[in-house]
């Protein structure tokens, strides 16, 4: 780890090489390190943070729930299990109209007594 981060110093997308592998991630930190050397280093310590971060979480046996944005590598995502991470999709329910606070059986909704 202390290689990396003399190797990310250097030069960033090396980081990121080594973290993420080839991928929109590297492209994007080849971009803005081109850009200026500053903004590559904020990019490339932040994959690494976030690669570092799911792989002691899986360690521990703590699931990551949702992406870490900006991140595109799958392999960063997971901490480099390969696992994958777990997104928890929205439950949408439905509602009768009782549910919604409509009265049921003909009577006028608001200020009703039943």
């Amino acid at each position: 780890m202390i290689l990396l981060i003399i190797l990310t110093l250097i030069f960033p997308p090396i980081g990121v090489f080594l973290t993420a592998g080839i991928g929109p991630d590297l492209l994007i930190n080849l971009l803005l390190t081109i850009l200026g050397f500053f903004p590559g280093h904020i990019h490339a310590f932040y994959i690494e943070y976030v690669f570092y971060k799911r792989r002691d979480e899986v360690r521990r046996g703590i699931i990551s729930v949702g992406r870490a944005p900006g991140v595109f590598s799958e392999r960063v995502q997971s901490g480099g299990t390969g696992r994958g991470v777990v997104v928890e999709e929205p439950v949408q329910e439905e509602y009768g109209p009782a549910q919604q606070g409509y009265a049921v059986g003909g009577q006028q909704g608001y200020g009703t007594v039943q």
